[in-house]
């Protein structure tokens, strides 16, 4: 974090990709709530988000190196079906979490043969040039707590 205080930013949001689908909306429901300076959302966003105020409105385009990658063919491995212990039946599709040297992410299965699953790694995101349209609903201090913590609690975050 650096010396300018953080604040709690409530935002809506809606997400779209290069092709203009709707990947993820806030649009119906609460806003989101992040702390600034806490790697709460991806950077992209956030850097571009740091200089509006309540009422604002913005349209931002985050390139992958600012939002979750760009995507990495070594993240896609084949690996023995016994590494699923435990799963009856591994289908494509179908998500795991795994600790990894990198931290924890999300493995989705995507094609199985008789005795192996290829896996991919990579955030579904990954490689992708996100735009938001974002409208600054609210901005506050945080409580301590939430500092200590490093993300937000009630409304819009953690700790309902």
């Amino acid at each position: 974090m650096s010396d300018i205080k953080p604040r709690v930013v409530s935002i809506h949001y809606t997400l779209t990709n290069d092709d203009g689908e709707v990947i993820d909306s806030s649009a119906g429901g609460e806003p989101l709530a992040y702390l600034e300076g806490a790697q709460n959302i991806i950077p992209g966003l956030e850097n571009a988000l740091r200089e509006l105020s309540a009422g604002d409105k913005q349209k931002v385009s985050v390139d992958p190196a600012d939002a979750y990658g760009e995507y990495s063919a070594e993240l896609v491995q084949v690996v023995p079906l016994e590494a699923f212990e435990g799963v009856e039946k591994v289908e494509p599709g179908m998500q795991f979490h795994a600790q990894t040297a990198g931290g924890a992410r999300v493995i989705v299965v995507m094609e199985v043969s008789d005795d192996t699953a290829t896996i991919d790694a990579n955030h579904p995101l990954a490689g992708q040039t996100l735009h938001f349209d974002v409208e600054i609903v609210e901005m506050r201090e945080p409580t301590e707590e939430e500092l200590s913590h490093g993300h937000v609690h009630g409304e819009g975050g953690h700790h309902h």
